[in-house]
């Protein structure tokens, strides 16, 4: 029995063995060639350092026009969502009734004009009664008193001929700057008062403001980072709308808020862009401006001036669990790795800040099939774009 189990370990030691050799074989493939892979070299380039935050477009200038007397709406002299110029007549109100009243306030001016004039003579005949003693004190002083208050009535009275003209200009409402009107809540023929809801809204169109909030740790960051290169003069600010296009033209920062928000930690800062007429639209048709008041964006804040930095194809990086790696190709054509320190990327293009160094040969092609110190068949491949590479938050 004990001469049986030593025979069939014996044969399975052996065809253990067997089985094993094949693999240790294939792996150390002495007759196969170095694989073949396609390295970049790693160079130094400029980089536009870029943030990214939440924003949302807002007009400079956004009133709501209201009524500031009561009265019949009689006409609406604009088309909805269309652009006016500063001064422009958008509302008129019912005139009669305060054309009326402006006539009887000046009625009310022209006699207490009249009531003043003759108490003055009045006054004139007492004084020369009182100096010749035809005349007594008593009839003096009332003829005094009567002269000021008729000076007083003729005041009020011009004060509230005033009023009347005032009430009279409210009939018409006007754009007070240039920009697009909303909707309009009221049809000609309703009674509006101060209290009633606003007419429209008007939203001045160019410039627009952007308005985000970033982390207070993130606005330290970026004070470090731009201060000695001139402060928010450095900083070009852009927006990605909600399609992914980035709009054209950039922004400049204006405002900082010298207060962080207690809820959230963070601040708000406020920058102004231009939003033109489209090419090939007219100021009358919609959306003929690219920026809306309102409308949420994506705001990239760029430094206006590239820094250089070490810059690789994004499909050079690996990761396990020590990091990030790559596998650059040394002078005897073997794969070494080398664990990289990644600084702000996007999709396309890697920036390296430690780890690596310009000239540096980089396998971006055929990574899955080298290991550490193996032999390698190195070519070049197309370098990426030669555009200067960003560097997002």
């Amino acid at each position: 029995m004990r001469f049986l189990l030593l025979i069939v370990s014996v044969g399975l030691t052996g065809l253990t063995q067997a089985a094993l050799m094949p693999s240790a074989h294939a792996q150390m493939g002495p007759g196969g060639p170095p694989p073949a892979v396609g390295v970049v070299e790693a160079r130094r380039q400029p980089v536009t350092e870029s943030n990214e935050f939440i924003g949302r477009i807002e007009a400079i200038n956004r009133v709501e026009l209201r009524a500031r007397i009561s009265g019949f709406l009689e006409e609406r002299l604009f088309t909805e969502g269309s652009e006016v110029e500063a001064g422009k007549l958008l509302f008129r109100m019912e005139r009669a009734p305060f054309e009326a009243q402006l006539d009887q306030a000046r009625a009310n001016v022209a006699a207490a004009d009249a009531q003043l004039a003759n108490a003055r003579t009045s006054l004139v005949r007492a004084r020369e009664l009182r100096s010749t003693g035809a005349g007594t004190q008593v009839a003096l002083d009332n003829a005094q008193a009567q002269e000021r208050t008729s000076a007083a009535t003729l005041l009020s009275a011009q004060a509230a001929l005033r009023v009347t003209e005032i009430n009279l200009a409210y009939t018409d409402i006007a754009a007070p700057f240039a920009g697009a009107v909303g909707r309009s809540t009221f049809t000609p023929g309703n009674v509006i008062t101060p209290q009633s809801e606003p007419l429209a809204t008007i939203v001045s169109q160019d410039p627009m403001r952007i308005a985000f909030t970033i982390p207070q740790r993130t606005a330290l960051e970026l004070r470090e980072r731009y201060e000695r290169r001139g402060g928010a003069s450095a900083v070009v600010v852009r927006i990605r709308q909600s399609d992914g296009s980035v709009y054209p033209l950039p922004g400049r920062l204006d405002f900082i808020d010298v207060q962080v928000g207690r809820d959230t930690d963070s601040i708000l800062l406020r920058a102004s862009v231009a939003n033109p007429i489209r090419e090939g639209m007219r100021q009358t048709d919609p959306y003929s401006r690219q920026l809306l008041d309102g409308q949420f964006v994506t705001v990239l804040l760029e430094g206006a001036t590239p820094v250089e930095a070490i810059t690789i194809p994004r499909a050079a990086i690996a990761q396990d669990q020590a990091g990030f790696f790559v596998f650059i190709v040394d002078g005897e054509n073997r794969a070494q790795r080398r664990n990289v320190r990644m600084g702000r990327s996007t999709a396309e293009t890697a920036v390296i800040e430690a780890g690596i160094e310009a000239g540096d040969r980089v396998i971006t092609e055929g990574i899955q099939r080298v290991r550490p110190g193996q032999p390698v068949n190195a070519a070049p491949v197309a370098a990426p774009g030669s555009a200067p590479a960003r560097r997002p938050g």
